[in-house]
């Protein structure tokens, strides 16, 4: 067990015993192209291959491609589509004359596709949100994202799904045990990202206001397209350098779209990097079912984008967590990690929690909410355990009494624990309460893994008076404990 407090004899956070371990069979199946590996020399060794391939005779091909499925059928969804789908990207590579039967396409497609266990190496940093479809009465569905780490360390967003009890009791549904990701198509752009990203890379801003103000606040690759024709087209406007031009169609990938299967299961479904930025992970996502002006609900995420280098935030658009759009955030006070959306507008804006500074936690508003401009410092490290810097473990949570936040800590040797604050309803920028101990530690049992000393979320769902907290176990595993929030509110300290 964690460290416990108590509050009038009774413990602060119960441990559920619900654990949820990585997963090595889980695997997607991605294109290969030999050569291309991650390390190593680069050079693609496409062409060789695919020689190879045709010298086998064509009497061969029907047992060859068997062994491949009976090896290989039953760990995925529909891998005949997989193989055709690689195929069909390096059919190129073959000459136009070659004759090619169905089974040697087939098995093209078998030699350009492996298998990434994308929780080979561990499973962390949940966040929960009411699931879409409601559970029975007095039983709440909630829909869980996990952050699967493969081969390399690259991150993907998976899901699982679960329901808690009127008395409290978390149950997490059996994944399918086929998992899938599904390729990205083109997104809708943002112009107040443009402007943002695009003076963040020094380009020429009057230029670039010129040429934005052509576009509509939110425009897809085609309009981008003619707009860029006729600007190359009409020698009497300002021309935009070709550096700012290829900086204007990078952009334009950042933003994309996935759709997976009506019928598939929501834990079937892994989000993939698609993005130049997130190239190497998605990393950390923090969902919340967000409520709009007229009642409806979106789902949104933010997350860390990893291309191996830098870091930027996406944000993750679903009402069904079957179809899913990605566009990037901008703005200063989106810097960095930990951007973590409120569930609603307050007095008229969005809301959002952020560490842009990396070190205290800060509140945004805007008007925008792919756009976020300026931060207010709401709290700076003041405890031993906090001492390192100060972030959020996901979304705030709407009680009557406030505000509900979940802070993470880091301390000496790197350790994280997690902590709360209570914020103004009317003014989030107020903190009314805090704790001035963690509610979770990493105690004995919680502290080997991935990254040792370390408990770490990214949102905790509720359920009338119950609290439900996923979390990270040394970046490893993924442990869950409730707490009352009443009990939770009642711990905190007051602040004048």
């Amino acid at each position: 067990m964690n460290a416990i407090r108590t509050v009038a004899g009774r413990p602060l956070t119960r441990s559920t015993g619900v654990e949820v371990k990585p997963d090595p069979r889980r695997v997607v199946a991605r294109l290969f192209i030999p050569g291309l590996e991650e390390v190593g020399p680069t050079g693609s060794r496409a062409g060789a291959v695919i020689d190879r391939i045709f010298k086998f005779d064509e009497d061969s091909l029907d047992d060859l491609l068997a062994g491949i499925y009976q090896r290989f059928g039953a760990r995925h969804r529909n891998l005949t589509d997989v193989f055709d789908t690689n195929a069909e990207r390096v059919v190129t590579l073959v000459g136009p004359d070659a004759d090619m039967s169905p089974q040697r396409r087939r098995l093209l497609g078998a030699c350009f596709t492996h298998e990434y266990s994308i929780e080979g190496a561990a499973l962390c940093n949940p966040s929960m949100v009411a699931h879409p479809e409601p559970g029975t009465a007095g039983e709440a569905r909630f829909v869980m994202s996990v952050r699967g780490i493969g081969e390399g360390h690259r991150s993907s967003i998976g899901f699982r799904t679960g329901s808690v009890s009127s008395n409290g009791e978390v149950t997490i549904d059996d994944p399918n045990p086929h998992a899938h990701s599904v390729t990205g198509t083109p997104g809708v752009h943002h112009r107040s990202v443009f402007h943002a990203r695009l003076d963040l890379l020094g380009d020429d801003f009057t230029n670039i206001a010129h040429f934005l103000a052509t576009l509509p606040p939110t425009f897809d690759d085609a309009e981008l397209g003619v707009a860029l024709d006729t600007l190359a087209a009409d020698a009497a406007l300002r021309r935009l350098t070709p550096l700012t031009i290829g900086h204007i169609t990078e952009l334009a990938r950042w933003s994309y779209q996935v759709q997976f299967a009506d019928d598939s299961d929501i834990s079937e479904r892994v989000l993939w990097p698609h993005a130049p930025p997130e190239y190497h992970g998605m990393e950390d996502a923090r969902f919340v079912r967000f409520t709009n002006d007229d009642g409806s609900v979106t789902y949104y995420g933010t997350y860390t984008a990893f291309d191996r280098s830098n870091i930027s935030q996406q944000l993750l658009q679903t009402d069904d967590f079957c179809s899913f759009t990605s566009s990037p955030i901008a703005g200063a006070a989106a810097m960095g990690k930990g951007l973590a959306l409120f569930p609603r507008k307050v007095q008229g804006r969005y809301m959002a929690l952020t560490r842009a500074d990396r070190e205290t936690n800060g509140l945004a508003s805007s008007d925008d909410i792919h756009h976020w401009a300026t931060t207010e410092t709401i709290q700076t490290p003041e405890q031993p355990w906090e001492v390192l810097q100060l972030g959020n473990c996901g979304s705030p949570i709407e009680t009557k009494a406030g505000w509900l936040v979940l802070t993470h800590g880091v301390g000496p040797m790197r350790t994280y624990a997690i902590g709360a604050l209570l914020l103004d309803l009317e003014n989030p920028a107020r903190v009314v309460a805090k704790l001035t101990e963690p509610l979770l530690f990493p105690d004995d049992d919680h502290r080997e893994g991935y990254v040792p000393n370390v408990v770490y979320s990214c949102g905790a769902f509720a359920h009338e008076d119950t609290l439900v907290l996923p979390y990270g176990v040394a970046d490893q595993w993924i442990a869950i404990s409730t707490t009352s929030i009443d009990d939770l509110i009642a711990s905190m300290t007051p602040l004048a």
